[in-house]
């Protein structure tokens, strides 16, 4: 199967446009910047456009630095929103609140799907980011080897 690629730019502003006309939208994902939740190049998202998000929420966004990323929430302070990748050790992105395009409402794997909105999914990664750092680490450095 071939596969059609096309630049971050362009595909993810049109999915922010289909967001804002009330469209949700599934996509691939790229990286592995949200392990162990979400596995690039395997994984897809769907995306909704929100009238406010939460701390906790994965949400695409046009960040600092003028690119998308697919991150979780990590703080909110009036219109200044803070994101982090899961799988990212150090390093935050910043954005405004009116540049989160959308949030993830479902993770869609090979082998089935996780509901994003569940209290047991809000847990357990609340719990991954509330894990020490050196933990983390160990524990991203063996998933990597594994996947």
């Amino acid at each position: 199967m071939n596969k059609l690629l096309i630049p971050n730019e362009l595909l993810l502003g049109e999915v922010s446009r289909m967001l804002s006309d009330g469209h949700r939208v599934v996509i691939m994902t790229k990286g592995c910047s949200m392990l162990p939740f979400i596995v690039g190049d395997r994984d897809s998202v769907e995306l909704e456009k929100r009238s406010s998000y939460v701390v906790g929420d994965i949400v695409l966004a046009w960040v600092e630095g003028n690119r998308w990323v697919l991150h979780r929430l990590v703080s909110l302070a009036g219109d200044d929103a803070v994101l982090k990748g899961d799988g990212n050790l150090s390093g935050c992105e910043r954005c405004c609140v009116g540049d989160i395009a959308g949030a993830v409402t479902r993770i869609i794997r090979p082998k089935g799907e996780t509901d994003c909105g569940t209290g047991r999914f809000a847990g357990v990664s609340r719990a991954w980011r509330e894990m020490p750092y050196f933990a983390r680490r160990v524990i991203l450095g063996i998933y990597r080897r594994l996947i």
